[in-house]
């Protein structure tokens, strides 16, 4: 008996596992801040978006930009395009005959029955499918895009306000637990 209660003091405590998940390898997550400050996002949707070599390379060195693209849904094929992100050059590939354009359009992977939702949700006045975040999941390259219908200034000031006013209730309770 006291020969267990020694080996049980002394075993050490099992660590936890601290393997990262293998979608984690420290690529970026590049998020548009600028969506949900100028929009009421309705409805998300995650879909992969087709990339060449030197412009997954390039995001995954951080080199792009997405706070001024939107997508738009092609009426003759009903594919799913984004325009307007901005990928920079993939320095290595300097003068390489298969550089990518930083401003091309990019098709975005989906169903085709999401895709008319998404189609359908922009037919209201003053909605638009606006990219939220581009990450990467198992290798590959996703992008979450949402149905972003514009705010008003006067929505804006509200947001704003509540912002800080949650701000400063944060800061009055971190006061109070000193």
């Amino acid at each position: 008996m006291l020969m267990m209660m020694m080996m049980m003091a002394k075993s050490k405590p099992k660590k936890k596992n601290s393997k990262k998940h293998p979608s984690d390898h420290g690529t970026p997550e590049v998020a548009n801040r600028k969506a949900r400050h100028k929009f009421h996002i309705t409805d998300t949707l995650e879909c992969g978006i087709v990339l060449m070599g030197t412009e997954v390379k390039s995001v995954r060195a951080g080199k792009i930009s997405v706070g001024e693209g939107y997508a738009r849904v092609d009426e003759k094929t009903g594919e799913l395009w984004l325009f307007n992100i901005h990928i920079g050059d993939y320095d290595p590939a300097k003068g390489n005959v298969n550089k990518h354009d930083p401003h091309r359009k990019r098709k975005l992977l989906a169903h085709k029955r999401e895709i008319r939702k998404l189609q359908n949700a922009t037919l209201a006045k003053g909605a638009t499918i606006v990219p939220l975040k581009l990450y990467f999941t198992n290798g590959y390259a996703k992008m979450l895009v949402g149905v972003g219908i514009g705010k008003r200034k006067a929505d804006v000031r509200e947001d704003s306000k509540k912002r800080d006013a949650q701000r400063d209730i944060d800061r009055a309770m971190t006061r109070r637990k000193l």
